[in-house]
């Protein structure tokens, strides 16, 4: 299995418009950061979680030349906004993209992306497969995935778990239960936004205690804004096996 982080910033990306700190005029590329999106590739399948505003710009980059399926964490347009360029991969594997995501963020998808789902399509539109799903686990050609429950504040969101990888993002709240079904995972990743107090996002201390608790093999912080600081600084502060992950970063279990 490899993992790629396609893109590991907030809604607003690294650098931030108009921004003048340090970090968003840092010339180091791990400060560059896209909206939060991984692929997750097992054998010769390729899985994309959340297709952001960057979608595009990160499938070019990683030359991406096949997808398998799109898995949706949750409705925020951070996470969806690129879906429709997931028609390159129609028109070139004449297949509709197969799309997993719980019913309440199908419906928001239908309403954002209305021209995709009408009756009477324009000419070129993705090809979407809509596949509804909840926290039970699924399959995706013989691959099996494994919902996490999480709290993005209020909001329910989906993280997931593939063999020994597992991907949370949006999340600043996990019961006992979806913590269980973390554990033993060899690489985790979670969101991990900046140093102080947010309302719906774990902050870098939090992170660390909920990678104590779980205990994987290494863990890798994602979804980091600008205020977290500069990733050559932060690093330092950090534990042997825990990471802040940058963008393009490629991790192989």
């Amino acid at each position: 299995m490899k993992l790629t982080f396609l893109g590991t910033g907030t809604s607003q990306g690294v650098p931030v418009i108009a921004c003048e700190c340090e970090v968003c005029q840092s010339i180091d590329y791990r400060d560059k950061r896209l909206r939060t999106s991984v692929l997750i590739s097992v054998e010769d399948k390729n899985i994309v979680i959340d297709t952001g505003p960057d979608f595009r710009q990160q499938m070019l980059r990683e030359r991406v030349s096949h997808l398998e399926a799109v898995l949706f964490t949750h409705e925020h347009k951070d996470h969806t906004a690129g879906m429709d360029d997931v028609r390159s991969f129609n028109f070139k594997q004449k297949i509709d993209m197969p799309v997993y995501a719980e019913s309440r963020v199908i419906d928001q998808l239908k309403r954002e992306f209305a021209y995709i789902f009408a009756q009477e399509k324009y000419p070129g539109v993705p090809r979407i497969a809509i596949n509804e799903i909840n926290e039970q686990p699924f399959n995706i050609d013989g691959i099996e995935i494994i919902p996490i429950r999480g709290l993005h504040y209020k909001l329910p969101v989906l993280g997931f778990r593939i063999g020994d990888i597992t991907y949370l993002t949006d999340v600043n709240h996990l019961e006992p239960s979806e913590k269980a079904k973390i554990k033993g995972s060899k690489i985790f990743v979670v969101n991990a936004l900046q140093k102080e107090p947010h309302i719906s996002h774990y902050t870098l201390e939090e992170a660390l205690e909920l990678v104590k608790e779980i205990s994987p093999e290494k863990a890798y912080f994602t979804h980091l804004s600008h205020k977290m600081g500069l990733q050559k600084e932060v690093e330092k502060e950090l534990p042997e096996n825990v990471y802040l992950a940058y963008d393009g970063l490629q991790v192989t279990i």
